[in-house]
């Protein structure tokens, strides 16, 4: 247990210097109206997202080798949100923060879900990454709607 919350620490310390590779084929980003007012803006968000390719997924140290195809997409898709979603709860009013962690996290919940498609064979938990997929995908859309609205 140790080991796997040392691991999980290193994971996340060495992450806020990787580059970012979520949302398909695109560069996660969050909106505009989550790094314009944060304590770290856009350098904060930038220099976690920095680094280069000995330092992608903050896996420095770790045995990439031993891990299997899905783990390291999911190593390297944590590695992407868990920064944004930092930089989303920075925002100093707490429905913008809600919304711009939340988004950070959903994405998380969705690259998550299509790694497990990719890989996954259980029919039922299938079944549920689609329904994560889809729910999360309309909540981003809504919480994106509503910092465009809302967020100053």
């Amino acid at each position: 247990m140790n080991t796997l919350k040392f691991a999980a620490a290193a994971i996340f310390a060495a992450s806020l210097s990787t580059p970012a590779l979520a949302q398909d084929e695109a560069a996660f980003q969050l909106p505009e109206q989550c790094t314009a007012g944060s304590a770290m803006g856009h350098a904060g968000h930038g220099a976690m997202q920095g680094g280069g390719a000995s330092g992608m997924m903050g896996m420095e140290g770790m045995d990439m080798a031993g891990m299997t195809e899905f783990q390291r997409q999911n190593m390297e898709k944590m590695a992407v949100t868990m920064p944004a979603m930092m930089e989303g709860m920075m925002q100093g009013d707490p429905d913008v923060a809600f919304a711009c962690a939340m988004i950070a996290h959903h994405q998380g919940a969705i690259d998550m879900a299509r790694i497990q498609l990719e890989h996954g064979k259980d029919p039922w938990i299938r079944a549920l990454s689609e329904q994560i997929i889809e729910a999360q995908v309309q909540e981003i859309a809504d919480m994106t709607r509503w910092l465009a609205d809302n967020a100053r």
